[in-house]
């Protein structure tokens, strides 16, 4: 049996960012999770994620096999000048390398980040995705993700036009500081 987890970090140990990044490598050659269509190295997604962790309005989660990061989601959330917004939150870059995919992971990844985004007080979790990615969408809709539109011009890969979809997902309300915010 596998020990898996999800936390929310602000910080990497210099391993665990390694293999957070050999992880990322992985899942964008398979062809998902990610914007990137090829794989970047090291260098490049370190300073990618140091970066995230430093940016106010975004959170980074890592999921663990076995305590390796193997995959991450971000929490994005609206800047403050975006009060009519408030209420709603974007989740993106949700991946799992392809060599630890199948111990459900990723729906605990899923879950940890439609907690947090609760417990903020956000109502609402958007996300977007290419219509390639066909097990990341199968995952959004198992889940619960409402898909409310395509946009037939996402994304370009290979050379290719490549259509893009649109979800949404409803969130109960948590205990986070927004409560007072109703639907």
């Amino acid at each position: 049996m596998h020990e898996l987890s999800v936390e929310r970090v602000d910080s990497l140990d210099e391993a665990d960012l390694a293999e957070l990044c050999e992880a990322t490598d992985a899942a964008i050659a398979e062809g998902g999770g990610f914007g990137w269509i090829m794989p970047q190295g090291r260098e490049i997604l370190e300073r990618h994620f140091r970066g995230v962790m430093l940016v106010p309005e975004r959170e980074l989660f890592v999921a663990r096999l076995d305590g390796h990061p193997v995959g991450s989601a971000q929490l994005m959330r609206p800047p403050r000048n975006n009060e009519a917004q408030a209420w709603a939150a974007q989740l993106s870059h949700a991946y799992i390398a392809p060599y630890a995919r199948g111990h459900g992971l990723a729906r605990l990844l899923m879950r940890r980040v439609e907690e947090r985004a609760a417990a903020l007080g956000h109502r609402v979790l958007n996300l977007d995705v290419r219509a390639t990615q066909h097990t990341a969408i199968a995952l959004f809709e198992a889940c619960g993700y409402i898909r409310w539109g395509t946009h037939p011009a996402y994304a370009r890969v290979e050379g290719a036009t490549v259509p893009g979809h649109y979800y949404y997902k409803l969130l109960a309300p948590g205990r986070g500081r927004r409560g007072k915010d109703r639907m």
